[in-house]
């Protein structure tokens, strides 16, 4: 089977994008997605997030929520807000944001591939946030949510993709957020033949972002016994072209420590330099530290081998995950110093994406919501793969990629 596969795809009319096109359902909380919505009645998050459109007080996973997105769909289809393209297609997906530029293919892509680990995981699901998608696609018969995923240096594929650019756009809808999403449709069936057979040819893909829609994909498949033909809906990017931003950290006490105390306790692993303005590290082994109103440059000093264990001793510069910034802090600074083990269930570390910049870090530390906080250097794209071709998993919140794709830009109906 092939790779990828062109698909009918259910997607805004034309005029219509700008009222459908959405973030995606994991970025906005309930109320943030019930004020996005003021005065736009066909705003994908009504499909996405549909209990927007109900009590406040319902639980997201009540069984009225995704009967509500399946009543929704149908009624945006009755309205001729969306459409279904009559024939198979590919699709060029255009991001543009803050002057960089990436040009991916809209496609489906195989089930059979995923299982099989040609397309490569580096993240573990949660299981709530998985049944969530089981469900949000068994309601509607439809997956929603696009996969981002990387392809490995391809320049017949970047060429074919820039080729199929060249006209006007179908869709040219610039979001809230200053991000441009622009879609053209390649049903030329020579076009779609040589994008087929470029992606056949690709050692790997890599997902990027949408780890729980993939998995939700496979086991809906599974359920109506067609995993072995199934396809599932993503967006391939060149992995050169995209952006991965810093994902950082917050502890909300200093377990037990003053912060001269902790300044000092890292002085034995770091160099430690006072700053007088936000510090953006540099490089991988380099963190920024906002501490009782001052920021620290950290930087990693050669490790002693009476403070470190013997994985931290040997290897670590041939292992992908070891080398990642989040594991060289969470080994020298969030484990030993604030005893903070399994950040999947540890209430005492949160985390935010560096979209929303260092001065949050400084507003939460300021307001007393928590006590430290770390700027970390951003994965690189890769270090993932290499930690997907090691068939290792990422430490959580690894990865913040920006921009992001749009909910309701294309839709795959399950036939």
């Amino acid at each position: 089977m092939s790779l990828i596969q062109p698909f009918r795809a259910l997607r805004p009319a034309p005029g219509r994008a700008a009222e459908v096109l959405a973030p995606p359902y994991d970025v906005l909380s309930s109320a943030e997605a019930r004020q996005r919505v003021q005065g736009k009645p066909w705003s994908f998050l009504h499909i996405s997030k549909p209990e927007i459109d109900l009590d406040p007080a319902i639980d997201p996973y009540d069984k009225a929520v995704y009967a509500k997105a399946a009543e929704n769909l149908s009624r945006t289809i009755a309205a001729g807000v969306m459409v279904r393209d009559p024939k198979p297609c590919y699709y060029v997906y255009r991001l543009t944001w803050r002057e960089r530029t990436q040009t991916g293919l809209a496609v489906i892509a195989s089930l059979a591939a995923y299982a099989a680990n040609r397309i490569r995981k580096h993240e573990l699901t949660t299981p709530v946030k998985e049944d969530d998608r089981v469900r949000q696609i068994e309601a509607v018969n439809a997956q929603t949510g696009p996969v981002m995923i990387a392809y490995p240096a391809a320049p017949e594929i970047d060429a074919l993709l820039e080729r199929a650019a060249a006209g006007t756009a179908a869709v040219d809808v610039t979001a809230d957020d200053r991000v441009r999403h622009q879609l053209w449709t390649i049903g030329d069936e020579a076009t779609i033949a040589a994008l087929t057979r470029a992606a056949d040819a690709l050692p790997a893909l890599y997902i990027a972002d949408g780890h729980h829609r993939s998995a939700a994909a496979l086991r809906v498949a599974q359920g109506r016994g067609d995993a072995a033909h199934g396809y599932f809906l993503a967006v391939l990017f060149p992995h050169h072209q995209m952006t991965i931003l810093d994902y950082n950290r917050l502890l909300r006490d200093l377990n037990g420590r003053s912060a001269d105390q902790l300044i000092e306790a890292l002085r034995q692993r770091f160099s430690v330099a006072c700053a007088d303005q936000p510090v953006r590290p540099s490089r991988s082994g380099e963190f920024g530290m906002y501490l009782d109103g001052h920021w620290y440059r950290l930087s990693l000093s050669t490790p002693s081998p009476s403070i470190l264990g013997e994985r931290e001793r040997v290897g670590e510069g041939s292992d992908p995950i070891g080398r990642l910034p989040i594991t060289l802090l969470a080994r020298n600074v969030i484990e030993p110093f604030f005893g903070v083990t399994d950040p999947r269930i540890d209430k005492r570390i949160d985390f935010v994406g560096g979209a929303r910049g260092l001065t949050e870090l400084e507003r939460r530390v300021k307001s007393g919501e928590m006590a430290a906080a770390f700027a970390l250097y951003p994965t690189q794209m890769e270090d993932l793969m290499a930690v997907a071709d090691a068939g290792g998993i990422m430490p959580p919140k690894s990865t913040w990629f920006e921009p992001k794709l749009a909910d309701g830009m294309v839709n795959h109906v399950l036939d």
